[in-house]
């Protein structure tokens, strides 16, 4: 919607004129106060510009019974963990009541680097919703993986001043910050006064000090009450995360008081479209957090409010004059089911969405590595110690445990009785061909193997398995499709999930997504797999940035020392 003239804006606002939309009968939730206040609400092109009154309007739509609040705001998510593009994602999530969304794009960008964030930025321009664009910060995360890609501050600095671009992504490899490695320090450097997001897990003490002392000013890893208490009273803004994987929420739903809520903020990170389909996004994030005791005021004002000015994004978050036209009608407070859903004052319904424009999808062909055998997947060493990596359900922190296993015959096999099985990770991008193999406890995994490309944040191909044929065969598969989810038991492929864009995300429909992962997960299940979500927590198991022990294409890495183990 565009902006309404100046004149119009006033006029409407002054009653003197109709508006373009006014919306009758509901009760604004009045974030300032606090108050359920019956009103009219009047809209003028993209703005609100009356309320607390009553108005009369070229189009008008009855709200009796309902509740109106600001539209909500993801403070950092990948869209590329829906699977589905930015087009699908903004028909899967708006229709919730989620009117703004603040991506970092750094998964696509690790496969194809630039390409890949102009494909975000030029999709931003075309949705339904405000996409907004953090520049990726860390392609790679880290030293010691491989990606299709590398960005430096010179990469990114052409982009900063774009309407759609609010800063740098987050900071992901806080050791390089806090040894001041020279790439680090220079994108800082150019961004310095620009909102810099951050990522640092259990960091606490002075090296936190440090840490934000370089400029960052908002970050999502906060697992306990007391982490993310000492990030705010150090001054950062918390956002509290629930995703598909990272479950953060109950940890921290005892921040959400009237006293911390302007500080804080709500995120999603990592969301699939099935979870999105069985229980919600943001909106998933408000029910239960009143559910748990936090005031409504509070949730409300995180989702919203606080995010806005978190983000310097002071033109909307509130239902008031001059405030961009972002509004959710929804059931109730604590019920939070939008009936209707208004971004930048476009109703967010089937029209609105087929009228949109497209985009030509990127890095398709990007899965390049060369076929692997049975063999590949074999273990050597002596040293009967071995480093396992421990699965903490609902998170994204593993443990580094240490599990006798004897080789047998030159190879480290799994173990099915004492649950370690065989994780290896594949480069897939064409550069060196490295494979790397290791142990994880947690899975339950009796037989077959699961793989994916979905692998933050190099996306090389990781295969978890039983047998080494089947792992070899999981690992192929995915090259045929593209990309994407895959299941294999016993010479076969039970069901699989091609994501052609960068081995990403789907060409289907959001719908048709959730559909397929219903039958993934169930073919996971029967190989004896006990995770409610396996693909995306075998994902976050080659994430050498959090704590403790990870797996990438360089081997098995001890983050705690920031090094590739022997």
């Amino acid at each position: 919607m565009p902006k309404a003239p100046l004149a119009d804006r006033i006029d409407q606002g002054r009653g003197l004129m109709p508006a373009d939309l006014v919306l009758k009968g509901g009760r604004v939730f009045d974030l300032i106060t606090g108050d359920l206040v019956e009103t009219d609400v009047a809209i003028c092109g993209d703005t609100i510009v009356g309320v607390f009154g009553s108005y009369r309007g070229k189009r008008e739509i009855d709200v009796s019974g309902r509740v109106l609040v600001p539209g909500f705001i993801d403070t950092h998510l990948h869209v590329e963990s829906s699977l589905v593009t930015p087009h699908e994602f903004d028909r899967c999530v708006t229709p919730r009541g989620v009117t703004t969304a603040i991506c970092d794009p750094h998964e696509i960008a690790n496969v194809c680097g630039i390409k890949g964030i102009r494909f975000f930025l030029e999709s931003a321009s075309q949705l339904v919703m405000d996409l907004r664009v953090q520049l990726s910060s860390c392609v790679p995360s880290t030293h010691m993986e491989t990606t299709g890609a590398r960005l430096s501050a010179a990469d990114l600095v052409p982009f900063m001043d774009h309407p759609k671009v609010i800063g740098l992504a987050e900071f992901m490899n806080y050791p390089g910050v806090l040894m001041k490695d020279p790439g680090c320090l220079e994108k800082l450097e150019a961004f310095a006064g620009r909102h810099i997001d951050g990522h640092a897990p259990l960091l606490r003490g002075n090296d936190l000090n440090g840490y934000i002392s370089a400029g960052i000013r908002t970050e999502h890893e906060a697992t306990t009450y007391e982490e993310g208490l000492e990030k705010l009273r150090k001054g950062m803004r918390v956002l509290i995360r629930e995703g598909s994987v990272s479950k953060d929420l109950h940890a921290l739903a005892g921040l959400l008081t009237e006293r911390f809520a302007p500080y804080l903020c709500l995120c999603t990170d990592d969301r699939n479209p099935l979870d999105i389909g069985e229980h919600g996004h943001l909106d998933y994030m408000i029910r239960t957090a009143i559910a748990l005791g936090a005031p409504p005021l509070a949730v409300y004002r995180a989702a919203s409010l606080s995010a806005a000015e978190a983000f310097g994004l002071k033109d909307r978050g509130l239902i008031a004059p001059g405030k961009r036209a972002d509004i959710a009608v929804i059931d109730s407070l604590d019920g939070c089911h939008a009936s209707l859903v208004l971004a930048g004052g476009v109703v967010a319904d089937d029209a609105a969405f087929a009228a949109r424009a497209g985009t030509v999808p990127v890095a398709r062909g990007s899965v390049k590595a060369p076929r692997v055998e049975a063999g590949h997947f074999r273990t050597g060493g002596n040293r009967v110690e071995t480093p396992v990596i421990g699965i903490l359900p609902g998170k994204i922190i593993t443990e580094h445990l240490t599990f006798d296993i004897a080789p047998q015959d030159g190879d480290k096999k799994p173990d099915l009785t004492r649950d370690l099985v065989k994780i290896a990770v594949i480069e897939r991008h064409g550069v060196n061909g490295n494979r790397a193999t290791g142990f994880v406890k947690g899975f339950g995994l009796q037989r077959g193997a699961i793989g994916s490309t979905v692998c933050h944040d190099h996306h090389n191909i990781a295969v978890v398995g039983a047998d080494y044929g089947d792992m070899a065969l999981a690992a192929n598969r995915l090259m045929e499709i593209e990309g994407g989810f895959v299941v294999v038991e016993s010479g076969r492929v039970l069901a699989e999930l091609a994501l052609p864009v960068a081995g990403l995300m789907s060409l289907a429909s959001f719908e048709e997504v959730r559909e397929e992962l219903v039958k993934l997960r169930a073919a996971a299940a029967s190989l004896g797999v006990v995770l409610e979500e396996p693909f995306l927590q075998l994902a976050f198991l080659a994430l050498p940035v959090i704590p403790h022990l990870k797996i990438t294409d360089f081997g098995m890495v001890d983050v705690d020392r920031f090094e590739v183990m022997p």
